[in-house]
């Protein structure tokens, strides 16, 4: 049964579940805040079982043609440079997993995305559109934005990010905890680095109170940077909050002087609070669910909150697809994700003490934390389940019947 579907969010989740949902026939309108399109200009990558959900949707030749695919990852000592290989990525991911590994800078992927959407039904999406509540009953769903328009549907999908308004609608106010970490970004260009910073591997440096993420994007043009400090003077919740390079130097004084020479290369580095939330065990209700940020928000620690979001939009695309009635596929989609999602988020804050773990003070007791932590066996423990998942051919857990709430509600 084809429905007409609302999507509260163009985000990277939001577009993925319009383009899964657009190829299977579904009638699909995307309601995305801002006035133009466009994402913060940061780094992701995504593993293979993200890179999967791309070739199952048909972009993946069209994202290969702008993302870096570095060789492995590596982990290296905060102050000396010390390296260790973590695992090799390349065309070991392809021959292990099936699919390649890719590093992406952000509004590349988006653009990908948003052309795809758009070449199915070149109306899908509706910009300056700020989502202010929904009606949900028996038989349908209303969404009101801002300006005082309203459009009904069959379905409503809250892809509308951390702060999501369907969620609060749905659950009421969330109650994010400052993490006691304060995270710098900035995009370099290549061509400003040293070569040994833009051999195309991911780098993650480990040290007492924080660490350092740095990878390639855009075919080796760009090079992404993170930097997380456990800081306690700033909870700005923020992407966009600009601060200066010699802030953000001064938070990894006496790091080795490959980090500093990143940092000193990036024009503007922005800071923005991490905050935890506890992951929702429910996300559905009636002819409303939840996907992406909107219901697990994560710390970014094990690389996988895009990847997520992808993953949803696909399984939710594929309940649909494998129920009978489109209310339980809610149900079922939520029960098919909740568990690894769950599982995510708590390894992604469990990183932050391996990351951050006192012991790397000293090269001594580096070396022996490093050997037992990063060892073969540890690091696939910690990410074979992560990249061997296939989201069209996990088994569906069963039919049950849809979360609905006893009457038709209001939420704003």
């Amino acid at each position: 049964m084809k429905q007409k579907i609302l999507i509260a969010g163009a985000g990277l989740g939001g577009l993925t579940a319009a383009l899964a949902l657009l190829r299977d026939g579904h009638d699909v309108t995307v309601f995305e805040q801002a006035a133009q399109l466009g994402e913060v200009g940061a780094g992701l990558q995504l593993s293979a079982n993200a890179t999967r959900v791309l070739a199952l949707l048909g972009i993946d030749d069209a994202v290969r043609q702008i993302a870096s695919v570095p060789a492995g990852k590596q982990v290296r000592l905060w102050r000396t440079g010390q390296s260790w290989k973590l695992f090799d990525l390349g065309q070991q991911s392809v021959a292990e997993y099936g699919h390649p590994y890719f590093t992406l800078y952000r509004p590349d992927f988006h653009r990908v995305l948003v052309e795809a959407v758009r070449a199915l039904k070149s109306d899908a999406i509706v910009l300056g559109a700020r989502c202010a509540g929904f009606e949900a009953g028996d038989s349908g769903v209303k969404l009101d934005l801002e300006d005082g328009r309203s459009f009904g549907g069959d379905l409503l999908i809250g892809a509308d990010g951390v702060h999501s308004r369907v969620r609060q609608g749905l659950f009421g106010a969330d109650a994010p905890s400052f993490s006691g970490c304060l995270a710098w970004r900035g995009v370099i260009p290549a061509e400003r680095l040293p070569e040994r910073l833009r051999e195309p591997v991911g780098t993650n440096w480990i040290g007492p109170g924080g660490h350092v993420i740095h990878y390639p994007l855009r075919r080796n043009e760009l090079v992404n940077f993170v930097g997380v400090v456990e800081r306690s003077d700033w909870t700005v919740e923020s992407w966009t909050a600009a601060g200066t390079t010699e802030e953000c130097l001064g938070d990894f004084a006496g790091w080795n002087e490959d980090v500093q020479a990143l940092i000193r290369a990036i024009d503007t580095p922005y800071k923005w609070a991490l905050m935890v939330r506890e992951p929702l065990q429910q996300w559905s209700r009636g002819p409303v669910t939840l996907l992406g940020d909107a219901c697990h928000p994560t710390l970014p620690f094990l690389a996988q909150g895009a990847a997520m979001a992808i993953e949803d939009g696909a399984m939710l695309a594929r309940c649909l697809r494998e129920t009978a009635d489109p209310r339980q596929a809610l149900g079922r989609y939520q029960d098919a994700r909740v568990e690894r999602t769950t599982r995510i988020v708590q390894g992604s804050a469990a990183n932050t003490k391996r990351f951050h773990n006192p012991a790397l003070a000293s090269a001594e007791g580096a070396l022996a934390y490093v050997e037992r932590e990063w060892n073969e066996a540890r690091v696939r423990e910690r990410y074979h389940w992560l990249f061997d998942y296939r989201v069209d051919q996990v088994e569906l857990p069963p039919v049950r019947e849809a979360l609905r709430s006893d009457h038709a509600e209001r939420a704003s």
